[in-house]
């Protein structure tokens, strides 16, 4: 059977006489305040999924974009760590080298596979759904450095576990992405961990098995990604939101959510064309799309008086409970962060005193003796420019500071340690516990990896980054 493309199948729709009267039914049923009010929801709803279509499209489906990684369900390991080179996603650590997997699950799953990794070796494979939930784990933490094969399944495979697979693991949409890290303690250590990502083994199903593969999945004209400026104010927004949910099985608890959604011709596998619009229409979406930035201003207020935190957006389904504001801030403050569990990110967006951080000023971080991250794992602090919220180039190419540094770190007289933020360098004896800043606005991301119950039940608290004088 010869596949439908993407871009024929909405070209034969938008000219059929009775899909624009049904259009125009539609529009006439829905007022510009109502319609405004639900093109904030699915705004607010959506962005994260087209957010990550412009990764994962150039990551895995545009060959000429200089992020290209591999083709789907192809594995691409990166012996490095990223740089302020790296301007795909916002916010990359730069702590464990990535390895990056493309998961298309329409025709069967992919059975991921890990080597034995020494216990003292931190790894991690973030299993991230179209959603950009974070469905399930792999690793240190949640299945252990022991190794084992990994079954990755779509929404429509019903198969029991098979022969020689250590767990099934379930994603609720048919394209998935895996992000491995994998610790580099020093320099020196970067040939030992090309050994543990050499052992990584990616495979279908039918390939593990030694069995005949199915039918290939149909192929797919993947719509044009915009780019992270026009994902703000372009209504062809709707229809990659209306591309991504056709590969996106509609959840229970979205049923009336998505009834809602094709009010204004938000619907799955449908051609969103703002030029069928009446102008009433247009505006009032686009004042939607407006109002949607503006509860996440009203939201990022709240996380800057830590009312709430970055934990609080990364997750399941199940932890974040459909939350889509919080799922939407995540996306945007630093799209595939991990679950609690697994890592926490307390932020430093400002100063002691409430104050933006400025690079044209000094600042200062003090861990009192026995107050460091409290990890099974290990912490860092990273710092990243603004606006952009990439790493920051600095003549000494240093973007963070991390507990596999401790030894090199200089301590204060009651043992403590003191961390200094600034653009330019401080005295000689202060140096090695310079993260060195921008000359503009900035913030910083602590990371624990694998927290202690301290750290997961509030107990610990990052000190503040104080304002030097």
């Amino acid at each position: 059977m010869k596949s439908i493309t993407r871009r024929t199948f909405a070209c034969g729709i938008a000219l059929l006489p009775s899909f624009r009267s049904a259009l125009a039914r539609a529009q006439a049923a829905v007022s510009p305040t109502e319609a405004r009010a639900i093109a904030k929801e699915a705004y607010v709803y959506g962005y994260p999924m087209v957010d990550s279509y412009r990764i994962q499209h150039a990551y895995f489906v545009d060959a000429k974009n200089p992020e290209y990684k591999a083709p789907w369900n192809k594995l691409r390991n990166f012996s490095r760590v990223f740089t302020p080179e790296d301007k795909a996603v916002q916010t990359p650590n730069s702590d464990t080298p990535y390895s990056f997997l493309g998961m298309d699950l329409r025709a069967e799953p992919i059975v991921l596979t890990v080597p034995v990794i020494e216990e003292e070796r931190y790894f991690s494979i973030q299993l991230i759904d179209a959603y950009t939930f974070n469905f399930d784990y792999i690793g240190s933490r949640s299945t252990g450095n022991n190794g084992g094969s990994f079954l990755i399944a779509g929404p429509n495979w019903q198969g029991s576990t098979p022969k020689g697979v250590t767990k099934v693991l379930r994603a609720e949409t048919e394209f998935a992405l895996a992000a491995y890290r994998t610790q580099l303690f020093n320099p020196g250590d970067i040939d030992n961990v090309k050994k543990v990502q050499a052992g990584y083994k990616v495979q279908t199903l039918s390939a593990f098995l030694g069995a005949p593969a199915p039918k290939a999945a149909s192929a797919i004209d993947f719509i044009k990604p915009l780019t992270s400026d026009t994902e703000k104010t372009s209504l062809e927004f709707f229809n990659i939101v209306n591309f991504l949910l056709q590969f996106c099985p509609t959840n229970p608890s979205e049923k009336e959510l998505m009834a809602r959604f094709a009010k204004i011709g938000v619907e799955a596998g449908k051609n969103f064309n703002a030029s069928n619009l009446t102008p009433e229409l247009k505006t009032a979406i686009e004042q939607g799309m407006a109002d949607a930035w503006q509860a996440l201003a009203q939201l990022q207020k709240r996380m800057d008086a830590g009312e709430v935190t970055s934990a609080d957006t990364f997750g399941s389904r199940a932890y974040l409970k459909n939350n889509y504001l919080y799922r939407m801030a995540a996306a945007v403050v630093g799209i595939y962060g991990n679950s609690k569990q697994e890592a926490m990110y307390p932020l430093y967006l400002v100063d002691a005193d409430g104050q933006k951080f400025d690079g044209a000023n000094r600042y200062t971080v003090r861990f009192a003796p026995g107050q460091l991250p409290p990890v099974n794992a290990f912490w860092s602090l990273t710092m990243y420019e603004l606006p952009s919220s990439l790493l920051s180039a600095n003549p000494i190419n240093r973007y963070l500071l991390n507990s596999p540094m401790l030894s090199q770190f200089k301590r204060d007289a009651d043992g403590g340690i003191t961390f200094y933020i600034q653009n330019e360098a401080p005295a000689a004896d202060r140096q090695p516990n310079w993260l060195p800043a921008p000359k503009g606005g900035f913030f910083v991301v602590m990371r624990l990896y694998w927290p202690k119950a301290e750290a997961l039940e509030g107990k610990w608290k990052q000190p503040p980054m104080q304002r030097a004088v």
